[in-house]
């Protein structure tokens, strides 16, 4: 069996659109070996290049085969490389409806460097965060509302309603590290009804 056919069995059981890197494929062959029947598959359409380094079978659709979805393909590929990523930016403030801008370029925040790739043809900004934020919707909601900036503290704080009371206190522990008017609707939010006790009993002293 050549060294294509060996790549094409080994990808067959994989997800559509799922990317490869070629590290993983030294078991069919050496390196040179490798890449030179990865470029010979990507002439003949049978993979395409997702990203550096990075291959997977094409995504069938009506209007042809098409490299696969870039954010899904940027997720598996730093899964690969042992890294977390999660939303930022636009992308994540307009999947909590708090914009209806669509980003020209998407954003993540990683545990590895800050770099820009190439994915699917795609631009993708990652920004290295310490700590990563984790992608529950708490810390999502976070980051749509640093994205929202002090112009948009009112859905600021509706959208901090939302969330579970220990959410908003997860959120509160971390104030100083904020800027200081999201650090005030953090803080509103996970201690509102505290709040509103302290004042109800002030004017019954009254």
């Amino acid at each position: 069996m050549t060294v294509s056919k060996a790549i094409l069995e080994f990808l067959k059981p994989r997800k559509r659109g799922e990317p490869v890197c070629a590290k993983q494929l030294l078991h069919l062959g050496n390196r040179a070996a490798v890449d030179q029947a990865l470029a010979r598959l990507v002439r003949r359409k049978k993979l395409v290049r997702v990203s550096r380094g990075f291959y997977a079978i094409p995504v069938e659709s009506r209007f042809g085969l098409l490299p696969p979805n870039a954010g899904e393909a940027m997720e598996a590929i730093a899964r690969q490389k042992g890294e977390q990523i999660a939303p930022a930016g636009a992308a994540v403030a307009n999947a909590f409806g708090l914009t209806t801008q669509v980003p020209l370029r998407r954003t993540y925040v990683t545990s590895g460097r800050t770099r820009t790739l190439k994915v699917s043809g795609e631009t993708i900004e990652l920004r290295h965060a310490p700590p990563l934020a984790e992608n529950a919707r708490h810390e999502r909601l976070l980051r749509a509302i640093e994205w929202l900036g002090p112009d948009g503290v009112e859905q600021a704080r509706a959208m901090l309603l939302t969330l579970k009371p220990a959410e908003r206190r997860t959120l509160a522990r971390r104030a100083a590290g904020m800027p200081t008017w999201m650090a005030a609707a953090v803080s509103e939010a996970a201690y509102a009804g505290q709040h509103l006790q302290s004042q109800r009993a002030s004017q019954k002293k009254r």
